[in-house]
């Protein structure tokens, strides 16, 4: 009997699934041994005897033995501390000194050494550092202000903070600017150095004054006469001493080299003179390299201190309260007047039935205020004494202003002011209000 379609269909797929082979066997995957894991201390721990044992006792010793040893197990990274540099560095340091005592020569006998140090100058035989940033540092005015690198200015405001012609007159502030507007000038054996418009500074060489007199025109001299220190070999003079007798003297007398660090002129914009009157200049005895501060750079430094002062007075007296609403025009006017003081704590700036002589606008510190007051004592005696005590009244603070009755009205004070610490404030003195 023939078969249908779909059994036969059945038939020959079950015999061909029979006749297909075995799916072939894989081996298991090789497992990769962690590095944390001391596999040796592993395998120990599986041996020890007697922790399968069912008995206390017995199983006592084997636990502790696998509690002890199991941390064994785990390997520990190892910590590295930082390097330290500080004993290389001493290293070096201590080389170089060797080296530089090895290197510097017996001056025992050397007279120019003893010439030297006896008008104050450095020593002849410096380390080989120094006078590789000396050498660096001329290099560096050789170059035109604006061309200059941030280290490269500041490498000339380190060498002008070691002038003391410089440093006793003008802040730090104003050196960092001065920095940026320096430079050298070569000049030739035989040279005339006039110095009538900026302030010099000699590098290298030897110059001999041709004009005795130099003026002090550097803010901040109050004396009529100041000597710059010998090791500098300079001589200022003010204004005021200038036709005196005493100067022709010393005109004639003052006959001394300026050397290496030596300093004349004057930072002070002076209007044009005669092209014959030299009022600062020197010759120069040898090449030398002089470093030169325009006076003109410096006068813009004064203009900018001058906006800054007079923007802070204006913000202090326009925070004050009775000037809130004030003009800024009329407040300009005020400025012109002002002055800063400082008080020591514990000054007593008026005192009660007295006119003031200023008006005050304290920019920091405080005021305290105090009433006088008479009052009766009783003694043991059953007598009354009179006394006169001082009550506290009130504060004075920062931003605010006193003295302007009394000043204008010519009132005396009701109460007497005791700064509490130390105060500065902007002050108008009467005598330049009233001409005012």
């Amino acid at each position: 009997m023939p078969m249908s379609s779909l059994p036969a269909a059945i038939l020959s797929h079950m015999t061909a699934v029979n006749n297909v082979p075995p799916p072939p066997l894989h081996s298991i995957p090789n497992l990769k041994k962690s590095k944390h894991i001391n596999y040796g201390q592993l395998n120990a721990l599986c041996h020890i005897r007697g922790q399968h044992s069912r008995s206390i006792s017995n199983t006592l010793s084997p636990h502790n033995t696998f509690m002890k040893q199991y941390p064994k197990v785990f390997l520990h990274r190892k910590t590295r501390l930082p390097k330290l540099f500080k004993q290389e560095e001493q290293r070096e340091l201590s080389e170089g000194k060797e080296e530089s005592q090895h290197q510097q020569p017996d001056d025992s006998h050397n007279v120019a050494v003893y010439v030297e140090r006896a008008h104050g100058g450095h020593n002849l035989y410096r380390p080989k550092r120094a006078t590789e940033n000396f050498e660096e540092f001329l290099a560096i005015l050789k170059k035109l202000p604006i061309h200059r690198t941030p280290y490269e200015h500041k490498t000339v405001w380190k060498y002008l903070k070691t002038i003391p012609n410089l440093t006793s007159q003008l802040n730090d502030k104003h050196l960092k600017t001065l920095s940026k507007t320096v430079f050298s000038e070569t000049w030739l054996k035989g040279s005339t150095v006039i110095a009538n418009d900026g302030f010099y500074v000699i590098l290298k060489g030897l110059a001999r004054p041709q004009t005795n007199l130099y003026k002090n025109l550097i803010e901040g001299s109050d004396s009529p006469v100041s000597f710059i220190p010998q090791s500098f070999h300079s001589f200022i003079l003010s204004e005021k001493f200038k036709n005196s007798t005493l100067a022709k003297m010393y005109l004639h007398s003052h006959d001394s080299m300026l050397s290496k660090w030596s300093t004349f002129g004057t930072l002070e914009v002076i209007p044009q003179i005669e092209s014959g009157t030299q009022m600062f200049s020197v010759v120069t005895e040898d090449d030398c390299e002089i470093l030169k501060i325009p006076a003109k750079g410096y006068a813009k430094i004064k203009e900018e201190k001058i906006k800054m002062e007079n923007m802070q007075k204006l913000k202090l007296i326009h925070m004050c309260p009775y000037y809130e609403e004030w003009p800024t025009l009329s407040i300009y006017e005020l400025i012109a007047l002002l002055k800063w003081k400082k008080f020591p704590p514990g000054h007593v700036i008026v005192e009660s039935g007295n006119i003031i002589s200023f008006v005050g606008y304290i920019n920091s510190g405080c005021c305290n205020i105090y009433r006088s007051i008479i009052g009766f004592v009783k003694l043991q005696s059953n007598k009354v004494k009179r006394s006169q005590k001082l009550v506290y009244m009130g504060q004075l603070k920062e931003k605010e202003s006193f003295g302007e009755i009394s000043v204008l009205l010519q009132v005396p004070f009701t109460c007497t002011i005791i700064t509490e610490k130390e105060v500065e404030m902007a002050i108008i003195e009467d005598k330049d209000l009233f001409v005012a």
